[in-house]
């Protein structure tokens, strides 16, 4: 990631917590590229639990269930370090542009898509997928055209990890039930639609931009 003025909006950036891990990580050698990196490798053990979690039952159930919610938080933590260690440890590196962009849309596509086939909706899964990246899409063609950085929701990416953290969590808990697999489609739909509005929404805001001149 380079150094940017551009950049989320994010409340936990400015936590203690926060700016403490974000030195240790800078003090060390690990690139900013390395922590945006890692956060594919969450975005697919998080994947890989929606889809394995369904078919069981009792325990395994649960610890894949909490398994996926964990590690769609590690994904925002990456989310959150690559750009600490970047901007705040002036660790920036040339190609870092590209590595905090390709990772989010793989781990979006890897969590969501994962979910769908989990559940035995893959269409479903795919179409959240698709809606998800067609957000940082409109954002990238926004900045390409001159305008900043367009962030806004219903359904940016620290929401829909937000949805599918819950989902996993109460999933988890309506495994005697067993309720989990409506609780995801449900998690789908909402990220499918949220992110569809969000992707009007933003394409909204930049043709109005564009008309009035940036």
């Amino acid at each position: 990631m380079t150094a940017s003025g551009d950049r989320r909006p994010l409340s936990s950036r400015d936590t203690q917590w926060a700016r403490s891990i974000a030195r240790a990580l800078a003090a060390r050698s690990i690139t900013p590229n390395r922590i945006s990196q890692a956060s594919m490798a969450a975005a697919a053990f998080a994947g890989a639990c929606f889809w394995l979690a369904p078919p069981q039952e009792g325990a395994l159930a649960v610890i894949l269930l909490l398994g996926a919610a964990l590690f769609c938080q590690l994904r925002l933590l990456c989310n959150l370090f690559d750009g600490m260690v970047a901007v705040e440890g002036g660790k920036a590196e040339a190609d870092g542009p590209f590595w905090n962009e390709f990772p989010d849309r793989i781990a979006d596509i890897l969590i969501l898509a994962g979910a769908g086939y989990g559940i035995g909706l893959p269409a479903l899964g795919w179409s959240a997928a698709a809606f998800a990246v067609l957000t940082a899409y409109i954002r990238e063609l926004g900045r390409a055209s001159g305008a900043p950085g367009d962030f806004s929701g219903p359904m940016a990416k620290q929401h829909r990890m937000a949805v599918m953290t819950a989902a996993a969590v109460l999933s988890a808990l309506a495994v005697a039930w067993d309720r989990q697999q409506a609780i995801i489609e449900a998690a789908l739909w909402i990220v499918a639609v949220g992110a569809a509005l969000t992707a009007l929404r933003r394409g909204r805001t930049l043709v109005r931009r564009l008309r009035n001149g940036g």
